[in-house]
């Protein structure tokens, strides 16, 4: 018993490290840190508990707190492949993915069997759209832990980008045999039953991943596109509805939203949405776009050019080349009429 150690001995820091280290387990990160920081106190040069700080400090969502923990574990411990790791998944949590990467491939050129980094290092490598670098890390997270459940969902998230959606399905369907209640890998295998037009297995997938989770606002707007193309209206727009209540900044559910009530010909009610969605987030080309259609079969010529070029301008600056010529197209038509 830690406690009983540090009553028998106050200076005793590694005790508190220990303390600290389960209540961390136990999702005590505020109290875990406390313990750390008395570890510390008692010992300047103890550079685990500077590293289990730093994750600590990330579990809080402090990641620049965090970072300058593993800055001085590193400083103290050259060789403490954990504080790499943690300091590339908080450098990747800020954005800073290249920065992740280099963090990651330290940690395992210091310990070549760690399963954890390359399955970070893999993260980081796909949200810079290196999708083979990233399954080349999923592939051998994999092969150093046959069980890692997570590194199947992002192997699987890695090839939906590549358009391998079989075998995506592939990879998620291990990650779900591996851990039944993993809402997220439902959910993606959703997506993926999506793209190959199966609207009932999307559907089913997305079932699942509500249950698990019923407050999985991605799925519900999720199920809400399947819904739609199935010509469930009524049953979309309760799907949309649904995730704008859990997450009432959720702009593509307004758009999504919007796009049904243009199918029920509710114009009215689609333009509202897509105002919504354009006040949450102002770059989505797609609302301009579908906004100047309804402008357009109204009559108002004015508001339509308005929306037609401003989704042509965003389009282009997102390199969209397709829909730039055809919100161009549009403009075109509407200026010669």
């Amino acid at each position: 018993d830690y406690t009983q150690a540090i009553k028998l001995n106050p200076e005793f820091a590694i005790a508190y490290h220990n303390r600290g280290n389960a209540r961390e387990r136990q999702g005590d990160y505020q109290g875990a840190i406390a313990d750390y920081n008395q570890a510390i106190q008692l010992n300047p040069d103890f550079a685990f508990a500077y590293s289990n700080r730093g994750n600590a400090r990330s579990e809080k969502g402090d990641y620049q707190g965090a970072i300058a923990d593993y800055n001085q574990a590193i400083q103290l411990n050259p060789e403490l492949a954990n504080a790499y790791n943690g300091r590339g998944a908080a450098r990747y949590h800020l954005k800073d993915y290249e920065g992740a990467i280099a963090d990651f491939t330290q940690a395992i050129k210091l310990n070549p069997d760690y399963a954890l980094a390359y399955n970070g290092r893999g993260i980081a490598r796909s949200d810079l759209e290196d999708y083979q670098g990233a399954i080349a890390d999923y592939n051998q997270a994999i092969k150093l832990n046959p069980e890692y459940a997570n590194a199947y969902n992002k192997r699987g998230n890695a090839r939906y980008h590549l358009r391998d959606y079989e075998g995506a399905i592939e990879d998620y369907n291990q990650a779900i045999k591996l851990n039944p209640e993993y809402a997220n890998a439902y959910n993606n295998r959703g997506v993926a039953h999506y793209n190959l037009k199966d609207y009932q297995g999307a559907i089913e997938d997305y079932n699942q991943a509500i249950k698990l989770n019923p407050e999985y606002a991605n799925a519900y707007n999720n199920r809400g596109n399947a819904r739609s193309d199935l010509e469930d209206y009524e049953g979309a727009i309760e799907d949309f509805n649904q995730a704008i209540k859990i997450n009432p900044e959720y702009a593509d559910a307004y758009y999504n939203r919007g796009i049904t009530h243009y199918k029920l010909k509710d114009y009215q009610g689609a333009i509202e949405d897509y105002n919504q969605a354009i006040k949450l987030n102002p770059d989505l080309a797609n609302v301009y776009y579908h906004r100047g259609h309804i402008h357009r079969n109204l009559g108002d010529k004015d508001k339509a050019l308005e929306d037609f070029r401003q989704a042509a301008e965003l389009y282009q600056q997102q390199g969209n080349r397709e829909w730039y010529q055809n919100a161009q197209k549009k403009i075109r038509e509407l200026e010669q009429e």
